[in-house]
């Protein structure tokens, strides 16, 4: 899912406005969350981001991605399928960020942090939607999830109706961004844990939101 930064980045120094202390970014991340039920907040490079609910085409096509991977064997015994679940990232004392997607390792509950946010060592894969803000998800979190060290990163990208597939990790990235169109079939990396196939088509057109009937054409 793609997130939009608030107005501005917030410093951990920053004064609170409803009081004389300074808050944690973590204390603003829960007062964000208060403020704004059903929108999720992240901290990427020290700065909080604020995302919009999704739409149901990017929920769809999130629930449609579950099937292959979940038929290749990977929510049982050795791993997860999971939406929505933190990791804690390496680049800030405070980072973090919630995937819309992850294949973990299931013993993932043994490995909590903080913040609900667990260690980027059991994450296996992470799959974003990209929303209004594609940038993040293509440029600001591929920096993010490859110095968390996780191996494979899929990009759903709904603007240029495209699917990238990231791999290789060297530092603060990865060394290998294939970009794929509809009509192709990938396969992923067995380091996920098994063999999983995805057809580009089927995952565009799933994440394709209708038109706005409000709007006149």
């Amino acid at each position: 899912m793609s997130a939009a930064p608030v107005e501005r980045p917030h410093s951990s120094e920053e004064p609170d406005p409803y009081g004389e202390k300074p808050r944690t970014l973590l204390d603003q991340a829960d007062r964000l969350m208060a403020q704004l039920p059903g929108y999720r907040v992240e901290i990427l490079g020290g700065a909080l981001t604020v995302t919009r609910p999704p739409d149901a085409a990017h929920a769809r096509a999130l629930t449609d991605l579950m099937v292959p991977f979940m038929a290749a064997g990977l929510h049982g015994d050795e791993a997860k399928v999971l939406q929505g679940v933190g990791i804690w990232l390496p680049d800030g004392p405070e980072d973090f960020a919630v995937p819309d997607l992850s294949v973990v390792d299931a013993d993932i509950e043994e490995h909590l942090i903080e913040y609900n946010c667990y260690d980027p060592a059991v994450f296996r894969l992470v799959l974003e939607v990209t929303s209004s803000n594609h940038r993040n998800d293509l440029r600001t979190k591929v920096k993010a999830y490859g110095s968390a060290k996780i191996p494979v990163y899929v990009i759903v990208d709904r603007k240029h109706d495209r699917l990238h597939v990231l791999t290789d990790l060297v530092e603060d990235g990865y060394d290998v961004h294939r970009v794929h169109a509809r009509g192709e079939h990938i396969t992923l990396p067995d380091s996920i844990g098994a063999e999983v196939t995805l057809d580009v088509s089927t995952v565009l057109s799933a994440a394709q939101a209708a038109p706005d009937p409000r709007i006149r054409r």
